[in-house]
């Protein structure tokens, strides 16, 4: 019986009846906890600096074609890059989390310029929070 029920489920997946689920588990884990703009931690926080990582890159091929723009700002893996970078520096001054992360993009007919700012936080430690 188990060759049969291995033989129908080859059939169902090679003739595209069977779709089997693949879960992807793509949670990229950074050196601090990162908050976007409309997030908030559920534990208090002092702020420690604000941070930026800007710059510009070349538009690459798939986003212009016969002199037109096809599609605007960064990728996936451009804007992972960036908040890595943003973390790192976070991390550097000793911040537990980074909050209210901010990406920003502008396209010209020759790059990408990008922006993102979070600003970088220390968790409080319970005596602190009890007493204020």
């Amino acid at each position: 019986m188990n060759r049969i029920a291995t033989f129908l489920v080859l059939v169902l997946a090679l003739t595209g009846c069977f779709q089997p689920i693949v879960f992807l588990n793509h949670k990229t884990h950074y050196p601090v906890d990162v908050f976007y703009d409309n997030q908030r931690p559920d534990r208090p926080f002092a702020p420690m600096q604000d941070l930026e990582v800007k710059g510009e890159v070349p538009l690459t091929q798939r986003q212009s074609s016969n002199q037109r723009m096809v599609s605007r700002g960064n990728d996936m893996q451009q804007k992972e890059l960036m908040l890595a970078r943003l973390t790192m520096q976070a991390k550097k001054l000793g911040a537990d989390a980074l909050v209210a992360v901010k990406y920003t993009y502008y396209t010209s007919t020759t790059d990408n310029g990008y922006l993102m700012t979070g600003v970088a936080v220390k968790y409080k430690k319970e005596e602190e929070t009890t007493a204020n």
